[in-house]
């Protein structure tokens, strides 16, 4: 052997005892390595998904002894649910937290649990989005480059509220100026019970109901009491016309760059955090009717078969089964039963 030989053979030697002695303390560096992530959410933070986001995070951080720490930002302070979602797929935000029906606007599988009168309650709720239709509609996020992290929130069955009546049967929502969230899902169903549904971002509701730019809306109670729309609407009619989760979604890039154990981490703590978040939700939900009737709301119950006979008169289910496709639809129904 000669001496370049030697001299070849003690570099590598030398190189590798380096690279052994290196190789620790590059894994403490990626381990002791800290995160900043941000959640927007447009819901005021004395709602229960706030509430239940501003604990999780604070879990994070405690578990993960500081490595990961992710701020919630709420009432829309960066920016209105269409706005953040744009903002988390380009990875300025990495987090946005909102409805079903926004996501459907981008992912329209999403949105399916939002068809009118799709679960009668929240038993059949649960089985549906803990079963196969939540799978499905966890996995069409993938195809846009985004994740839904964590259980989805309960946002509630939603009740229509009005100025000036109650709303009883269809012929009371005949050419009714209502609120809807931006999407065609809400559009469509109100277009066919004949009234005239109009989009106005959540921040801007109060205003446009106190200035009569629209006569109602509908919410689930635990929004209406956080938004304190029983400022400027006196009635409240239970149709429970749909359900609505809330669910945190990143950006898959963003989300992806953490350490597997930070991931984990994140992961069973939001899961923990959404069951209580339901619970939560459901207390309070019991608990409004009293205290918004002590607000001066009025409330009636209504007989929902003429809805839902009028949107299947309409062409309602049988548009919308086309739109979804056969695969998604069929999920659909083998928790609510045959709808179109």
């Amino acid at each position: 052997m000669n001496n370049t030989q030697n001299r070849r053979i003690l570099l590598k030697g030398i190189a590798g005892a380096a690279a052994t002695a290196l190789a620790p303390s590059m894994a403490f560096a990626q381990a002791g390595a800290k995160f900043n992530m941000k959640i927007a959410i447009t819901l005021p933070e004395s709602h229960p998904t706030p509430i239940a986001l501003k604990a999780a995070c604070a879990e994070i951080q405690k578990e993960t002894n500081g490595r990961l720490n992710i701020d919630v930002y709420t009432s829309g302070q960066l920016g209105s649910d269409t706005d953040t979602l744009s903002q988390v797929r380009s990875g300025a935000i990495d987090f946005v937290c909102t409805a079903g029906s926004i996501y459907g606007n981008l992912v329209p599988a999403a949105s399916i649990n939002s068809i009118a009168f799709a679960f009668p309650d929240y038993a059949t709720v649960w089985k549906a989005m803990e079963g196969e239709l939540g799978a499905y509609m966890r996995a069409s996020f993938d195809k846009v480059n985004l994740v839904q992290v964590g259980k989805v929130f309960d946002h509630g069955f939603r009740q229509i509220t009005h100025s000036s009546k109650p709303i009883a049967t269809p012929k009371d929502l005949v050419g009714m100026k209502i609120r809807v969230p931006a999407t065609a899902l809400w559009t469509s169903m109100f277009k066919g019970l004949d009234a005239s549904p109009a989009s106005v971002p959540i921040g801007e509701l109060y205003t446009a109901l106190q200035t009569k730019v629209v006569d109602g809306q509908e919410n689930a109670l635990p929004t209406i009491d956080a938004v304190k729309l029983y400022e400027v609407q006196k009635f409240c009619s239970y149709t429970s016309h749909m359900w609505e989760y809330f669910s945190l979604v990143g950006n898959k890039r963003n989300w992806n760059a953490l350490p597997e154990d930070l991931r984990a981490i994140a992961t069973k703590i939001l899961d923990a955090n959404a069951l209580k978040q339901r619970v939560a939700h459901d207390a309070l939900n019991s608990t409004l009717e009293a205290k918004l009737k002590g607000q001066g709301m009025q409330f009636n119950k209504v007989d929902t078969k003429p809805f839902r006979e009028l949107l299947q008169k309409s062409g309602y289910y049988v548009e919308w089964q086309k739109k979804f496709g056969p695969e998604a639809w069929a999920l659909l129904e083998k928790y609510s039963g045959k709808l179109a």
